[in-house]
């Protein structure tokens, strides 16, 4: 590990380190970029490069793009990333009530903090985290997958049942494509271009992005909300290591064990650890509505998530989400193969994933800290040309993915049905997170079936699957039971005295 550091701390190699955050923080805050597109698309630059100095490129803009998403998840309530969906729930409107600033601040401090805490099992439990994962089946993994869905009750601010329902439309619009089990389509109505589905980022960008442009829009033009950044220091104070600090070290730790699972991704760890954090409130009343604990759960979570998703890959060769299958192709090119034997054939590789992983957190923390209010500024610029420039990044964004125009017109379609859902009440959240479960969940199930010749009870085998499928249960019941309990309490009205 100290000769990993000592190679990292070469001229060349900080440099690749540095481009690559820096670059990643950029394209991350540009709503329809994402860290695994900025990689797919610097694949091809690394062919003729030395190993370590590709690996530090890729890493630093894995980074950076992750982290980067808050800027506009905060600001503009426009994920520049998956992984920032949650933070939107809280972050936004903070920004609104005043608070842009210290939004920003906590997200910041999270990220990096969360960063940290999953480089320490990266590079002291790989082999004993990755072991424990390989317990994982099918049912164990469609066990955690509807405790996240059921969670989604637990995300809604106001009717539990407009969240579920939000759940459920999510999953409904993700059915269309092939039929895993029959390899015929399913719900295409005849149209070849919904054999593939609805892709996640021009859902995404739509839902999000769109449907928050077509409403600014529509809304009468007025002086924007003031997002003036102080001159001085970002307002993070000691206290906030006190009050915050069981947070941070709870979701980083669900971050970096979340993100071990390969598939799952940093937007599920931020929803499980957004939601357990709200269960454990003594405010949970407060959550979505601009609460400090909401923003820092979500962004230390999906930053962990990514040192927990490195563990896999380089120990068992296994990607734990879409950007880690980029980084395996680019070992694969310089004739690197992922697993335990890359610490015997090339340890300055797998080590130096490790230490570059842990500089470019510090490299983050130091970027963004010193750069986020030139970055915001975007928001104090003339809202026809924000709109329009921020609509242009959309479109490229989706119609980069595939080539495919259909892509475009799909996130169009998708921006008109988030911004119907916003005017009926059916929260953005739990629609997106349940489009994202779905296939997960589909594919689970079917294969736990599989193995045990349809025999449902099977699941009752599974110690981990039944106490995922348990938590569901008991997030579902509580706030059930707790309403009920307040109904009981409440003092009679006048009209029953009389």
């Amino acid at each position: 590990m100290w000769e990993a550091f000592q190679t990292l701390f070469q001229v060349d190699n900080l440099f690749f380190l540095f481009v690559g955050t820096s670059v990643g923080i950029v394209v991350g805050a540009i709503p329809g970029l994402t860290a695994s597109m900025l990689i797919a698309l610097t694949l091809p630059l690394t062919f003729h490069m030395m190993p370590v100095n590709a690996v530090t490129l890729l890493i630093g803009e894995y980074v950076g793009g992750i982290s980067g998403g808050l800027i506009t998840a905060i600001l503009l309530r426009m994920p520049g990333t998956p992984a920032s969906i949650v933070t939107t729930f809280d972050g936004y409107p903070m920004a609104m009530n005043g608070q842009p600033q210290r939004a920003l601040a906590l997200g910041i401090m999270a990220s990096v903090v969360g960063g940290i805490i999953s480089w320490f099992f990266l590079a002291g439990m790989s082999p004993l985290l990755a072991k424990f994962a390989l317990q994982f089946g099918p049912w164990e993994y469609f066990g955690l997958v509807m405790m996240a869905l059921v969670m989604l009750a637990a995300l809604t601010q106001g009717s539990v049942i407009k969240g579920l329902l939000g759940a459920v439309l999510g999953m409904a619009f993700a059915l269309p494509g092939i039929d895993s089990t029959t390899g015929r389509g399913r719900l295409t109505f005849e149209i070849d271009s919904l054999l593939s589905g609805f892709g996640l980022l021009p859902v995404l960008i739509g839902a999000f992005a769109i449907s928050q442009i077509l409403k600014e829009t529509a809304a009468p033009i007025a002086p924007g909300p003031g997002f003036k950044l102080p001159k001085g220091k970002l307002p993070v104070y000691w206290k906030d290591a006190r009050n915050h600090g069981a947070n941070m070290a709870r979701s980083g730790v669900i971050g970096t064990w979340i993100g071990l699972l390969p598939g799952i991704g940093g937007n599920i760890a931020a929803l499980v650890s957004y939601t357990t954090t709200r269960q454990l409130s003594k405010e949970p009343e407060k959550f979505g509505s601009g609460h400090e604990p909401g923003v820092v759960s979500g962004e230390t979570a999906n930053n962990a998530s990514i040192g927990g998703a490195l563990i896999p890959l380089i120990t068992m060769g296994i990607p734990g989400s879409v950007t880690e299958a980029i980084l395996i192709g680019a070992l694969t090119i310089h004739s690197l193969q992922p697993g335990p034997l890359l610490f015997q054939n090339a340890p300055e590789i797998a080590y130096g994933i490790i230490a570059a992983y842990l500089v470019a957190n510090l490299l983050m923390l130091a970027l963004m800290w010193s750069t986020v209010r030139y970055i915001a500024m975007i928001t104090q610029l003339p809202r026809p040309g924000l709109l329009t420039g921020i609509l242009v990044f959309c479109v490229v964004g989706s119609y980069a993915v595939n080539n495919s125009y259909t892509d475009v017109w799909v996130m169009l379609a998708f921006g008109a049905i988030g911004l119907g859902l916003e005017k009926c009440g059916v929260p953005l959240g739990p629609f997106v997170i349940g489009f994202v479960l779905s296939p997960i969940c589909e594919e689970k199930l079917r294969a736990a079936l599989m193995m045990s010749d349809g025999n449902v009870a099977d699941v009752l085998t599974r110690p981990y699957a039944l106490l995922f499928l348990a938590v569901a249960l008991l997030t579902l019941c509580l706030p059930l039971f707790a309403s009920g309990k307040k109904a009981g309490l409440a003092p009679p009205s006048e009209e029953g005295k009389a």
